[in-house]
């Protein structure tokens, strides 16, 4: 059922909480992890001119490594992993790409909320592609580590 297990990351610890489920998922069914992380265009684009180019450079070296540290965790677990950083809106980028490759199955973490935004919240990326996808989407709850 799941051969394409497509994880969007940012680099973050949350992201590596929902990595966990991701690999335990791909390591039973035999899937290929697919990590994606997306260069918001919109960051760098609303930078002043004299920054862009430095930032969208910070930024592009951020995705590699957070894709890098995906397919780290992925090769300590024995699973097969792709990493690909794209130039984007991160949540068209993430519904484009699950469409273009065929993906079984998308694993996404929320992001932390405190007092009465706890509840139930999805961060905004998240809640997009949850809206917009037909892709089986496991959407994992961050916890405080």
């Amino acid at each position: 059922m799941y051969e394409h297990v497509l994880v969007p990351t940012d680099g973050s610890d949350g992201t590596m909480q929902a990595l966990e489920h991701a690999l335990d998922i791909a390591s039973t069914r035999d899937a290929t992890i697919h990590a994606l992380s997306v260069v918001d265009r919109r960051l760098y684009l609303a930078a002043g001119e004299d920054q862009k180019d430095e930032l969208k450079e910070t930024m592009e070296v951020d995705a590699r490594a957070a894709v890098e540290r995906v397919a780290d965790a992925a090769s300590e677990a024995g699973v097969e992993c792709t990493t690909t950083v794209r130039d984007g809106i991160p949540y068209r980028s993430i519904l484009e790409y699950a469409d273009e490759n065929g993906m079984d199955l998308i694993v996404m973490g929320t992001h932390g909320r405190s007092g009465r935004d706890k509840l139930a919240n999805l961060g905004s990326v998240t809640e997009r592609v949850v809206e917009n996808t037909d892709t089986p989407i496991m959407v994992v709850r961050m916890t405080d580590a």
